[in-house]
């Protein structure tokens, strides 16, 4: 077994102590682990707050990012898990989620909580890909 950590160029430095994505070969299959994503863009400032497709916009650029430095697509997503702060937020969210996975239709959780990591996000994605 093989695991490589992913950070494509550009993307927002961790602001602890972790990855933005670990690529672990497998025997007959590749998985790509993506870390929960915030709409914080490279300089670590909050994009489009209070705005949930804004924000969720952001966030799949930079899901979409990780995936295709991992040689992988939104077609291989075969998990997503979402953090929401507000679920009337639900439908401009689902909007945007659904143009990224319109063929994924990945296993999927989604989590009303009260916040995260950065107060002026109001939505998390993280995802898992197999190819």
């Amino acid at each position: 077994m093989e695991k490589n950590f992913v950070h494509p160029a550009g993307h927002p430095a961790p602001r602890g102590h972790y990855t933005p994505a670990i690529k672990v070969a497998l025997p007959g299959a590749t998985l790509l682990f993506v870390t929960g994503q915030l709409a914080v863009d490279a300089d670590g400032h909050a994009v489009g707050a209070g705005d949930v497709a804004v924000q969720t916009e952001f966030i799949f650029q930079l899901i979409g990012a990780i995936l295709a430095e991992a040689g992988m697509g939104f077609d291989d997503v075969v998990r997503a898990q979402t953090y929401l702060t507000n679920m009337d937020d639900f439908p401009r969210f689902s909007a945007v989620r659904n143009r990224y996975f319109a063929n994924a239709k990945p296993a999927s959780t989604l989590i009303e909580v009260k916040g995260l990591a950065k107060r002026e996000c109001i939505v998390e994605i993280e995802v898992t890909a197999m190819k």
